[in-house]
């Protein structure tokens, strides 16, 4: 498998341990988007594209996420703790949309991002820095959605 180009966009000054996003391209032929870069424990790592889980409602069947409450069609309460479970007994939340099939490729991946990433960071230091363009993204309304959140409970 060959790489040919990530794009990393830099979230910086964020309340949170979202250090930026990436998109990959696969031998110039498959796109995948993003790709978040965290702050974790152990250092820096990748996390794939995920959607949440939803299941539907008992009562009307309209879809909704597992930590809604209430019905989001018919405002039923829903119970709590319904979906699947991980092997440590946490409810799973998220699915990945696109993932490695082992670890030696999400091994791969992560060295070839978080390269890229710390590339563009040392650039972003420099003087007369633009940022990568995702015009096709729109990672700067995450970033003031967050910002304005975490100022707002401050």
């Amino acid at each position: 498998m060959n790489i040919t180009e990530v794009r990393v966009k830099l979230l910086e000054n964020q309340p949170d341990k979202l250090r930026g996003f990436a998109s990959i391209t696969i031998e110039n032929f498959l796109v995948i988007r993003d790709l978040k870069i965290i702050e974790g424990a152990n250092g820096l790592f990748i996390a794939m594209p995920s959607r949440k889980l939803c299941d539907r409602c008992p009562a009307c069947a309209g879809k909704n996420h597992l930590r809604a409450r209430f019905c989001n069609d018919c405002g039923r309460r829903l119970q709590s703790g319904r979906g699947p479970h991980d092997e440590r007994g946490r409810m799973r939340l998220y699915a990945d949309i696109a993932h490695p099939i082992h670890q030696r490729a999400r091994d791969f991946m992560e060295a070839e991002v978080l390269s890229s990433f710390r590339n563009e960071l040392k650039r972003s230091q420099e003087e007369g820095y633009v940022a990568v363009s995702f015009d096709d993204m729109d990672y700067e309304s995450y970033e003031r959605a967050t910002t304005s959140a975490h100022n707002s409970q401050r």
